[in-house]
């Protein structure tokens, strides 16, 4: 959150990309750093035990939703 935080202060569009356990603490870090709206698309939890074709999947799962919040 910090770095898209930054990002997003220096003009340069990010993308928060978590795991959806992660939703309400997200929301609380944004508002905490003064930036409310900053885009984040969340995965299915878990994510640190997923192997290599798992994370592919869920990374195809979302491209279009980061690419659409790049767009916003």
């Amino acid at each position: 959150m910090h770095d898209s935080v930054w990002f997003e202060i220096n003009s340069k569009p990010s993308v928060v990309i978590a795991s959806d356990t992660f939703i309400d603490a997200a929301q609380r870090q944004a508002d905490a750093l003064g930036l409310p709206e900053v885009r984040r698309v969340f995965v299915p939890h878990p994510i640190q035990d997923a192997n290599d074709e798992e994370m592919r999947a869920k990374a195809d799962a979302i491209v279009n939703d980061v690419i659409a919040a790049l767009k916003n």
